[in-house]
């Protein structure tokens, strides 16, 4: 079907305020809980696609902790996305080219700002984006399919990859 490729923070991995116990910055960042649904969406997915990446923008220290916490919830096992299929950069703007350089079809975002740059891209989806994210950003982007949960993202690429259905900007 072609190749996916998944962020991590707000698609895998849930955002919280910092001030929480669980907050992914915190001392207790192993505990920050799954993006409901997303094991099951993702095991359900990977035999869809010839091919599935994480493609993650983060610091150095963050990409440890991702690494972590995907270990200590067993993501790889659970998912079927082996971690040779990570990929981290450091900025935004570097995800366009890593996605070009995978071949990647189908990509999940949080945010509409890293959409816009993966042009090379056919289907695009922003799960549960921040609405002021959306609104500073919402001009500039075409064909990018918004969706509010995983399980809605797996029945629209089941249904033909998203090629119309859903809300588009």
């Amino acid at each position: 079907m072609g190749r996916l490729g998944v962020d991590v923070g707000g698609v895998i991995i849930e955002l919280s305020d910092g001030t929480e116990d669980t907050s992914f910055f915190g001392d207790g960042y192993l505990r920050t809980p799954p993006v409901d649904g997303m094991f099951e969406a993702l095991a359900a997915l990977v035999p869809l696609f010839d091919e599935v990446y994480v493609v993650s923008k983060c610091a150095e220290p963050t990409e440890r902790r991702t690494r972590d916490w995907l270990a200590h919830h067993d993501f790889h096992a659970r998912t079927g996305i082996g971690p040779e299929r990570l990929r981290f950069c450091r900025t935004r703007p570097e995800k366009g080219p890593i996605a070009a350089g995978l071949g990647l079809t189908h990509f999940v975002d949080d945010r509409l700002e890293v959409l816009g740059y993966l042009d090379t891209v056919p289907h695009r989806y922003l799960l549960q984006p921040r609405e002021d994210e959306v609104a500073a950003h919402r001009g500039h982007l075409a064909g990018v399919q918004r969706v509010q949960s995983w399980p809605e993202l797996v029945a629209r690429i089941r249904a033909g990859g998203g090629d119309g259905a859903g809300e588009r900007w």
